[in-house]
Formats: structure tokens, sequence, C-alpha cells
């Protein structure tokens, strides 16, 4: 094993326990449901923000759908990230305020399927099964993805067996999140989002130069 990798490896370890740090920081902090699932509503622009798009923009993104299309197609590829990005400000523009200040009127909903309960006065209940099984059915695949990369990652860096790799990164990932709820997941976000947005301005860099 070379110098070179022992510092990769070396590296990444401090990258999972310091994701295991921030989970095991905000384990009691959490009083309430409200807490746990919003984090009381009292986590700042900053780092809700990044932790929104490190969460949105993960994996799927910067290791599956931008590389994938710029190998294919070249520089045009640059569409998909222009597209994102108006996307993303006019979602935060149109709907995140208005839907946060409207969940704390509809009954101070905590999740989508009851806010859609109360926001339409749905006394059978319906509407929160359909919104859920919306959730449950799109979400698995995104999460799904997430743990897949992760695993690809690991197994091409480490030489680490695929399935190993894929337990590892859900254990450390379903370890803080169920250990810190939601301020544990949106502070982990918003260090790799810093970490993502950094790497993102870096490796063209250093690619255009090393040509």
């Amino acid at each position: 094993m070379t110098f070179d990798s022992i510092i990769t490896i070396a590296a990444f370890c401090c990258y999972l326990i310091f994701m295991l740090c921030i989970g095991m920081y905000f384990v009691g902090k959490n009083r309430t449901t409200n807490e746990y699932f919003l984090g009381g509503r009292q986590l700042g622009s900053w780092v809700t923000s990044m932790s929104a798009q490190a969460s949105d923009m993960s994996g799927w993104l910067l290791m599956g759908l931008l590389p994938g299309a710029a190998y294919l197609s070249g520089i045009s590829a640059g569409w998909i990230a222009i597209g994102l990005a108006i996307g993303t400000y006019l979602n935060w523009l149109l709907v995140a305020k208005r839907l946060r200040q409207y969940t704390k009127t509809a009954g101070d909903a905590i999740t989508l399927p009851q806010f859609f309960k109360n926001r339409f006065h749905d006394e059978s209940g319906w509407i929160s099964v359909v919104a859920a099984v919306f959730i449950l059915v799109f979400f698995l695949f995104y999460t799904a993805s997430g743990f897949v990369s992760c695993a690809k990652l690991f197994s091409s860096v480490f030489g680490i067996p695929y399935m190993v790799s894929l337990l590892v990164g859900a254990v450390v990932v379903i370890s803080y999140t169920f250990a810190g709820g939601f301020f544990a997941v949106c502070w982990t976000d918003f260090f790799q989002g810093i970490l993502m947005f950094f790497c993102v301005l870096a490796v063209p860099t250093i690619a255009i130069f090393s040509m």
C-alpha cells in the first residue's frame, strides 16, 4: 500500500467519523417531535439551504447524470446545470417560504402528508395516504441511488467489495440520522455541501490546467 493510499483511507475514515460525531452531538437535544423532524424550525437559512441542495444534488447528479451526460455530449451537458440552477432558484423564490409559513398555520404540520391533510381539511385521511405512498415510492429510488453512489465510490477508491461498501455507507448514514434527527442531517449535509461546492469548482479547474 502506497503512502498516497494510506492518506486517502485516513481522510475517508476521518470524514466518516466526523459525520458520526455530528449525529452523536445532537443525541438528547431533540426534546419534542417537532425538534426531531424539523429542528424546532430554528435552523438558519445557510444551513437549511446548503442542506437542501446537498441532499438534492447528491450522488445521482455528481456521480451519475452530469458526468454521464458530459461524457456523451460534451460541453452541451452544461445546460443541465443551468436548468437545475434556474429550477432551484424558482423553487426557493416561489414555493419554499410560502410552504414554511403555511405549515405553521396548517396545524403546525411537520410532514408533507400531514400538511396536505390539514391544508385541505381531509377528514378521511386519503390525501395523507396518497402523499405517503408517493414519498415512499419515489424516495425509495432516490435513497437507493445515494447508497449506490457511496458504495461505488468506496469500492473504486479502496478496492473494497461492493456489498461491504454499501453496508458501511448505510450504517453511517442511518446511525447519525436516527441519533440526531433533523439537526444532525442538516449539519452533516451542510459540511458535505461545502465540500461538494469546492470539489465542483476544483475538479474542472485542475483538469483544464492539466490539459
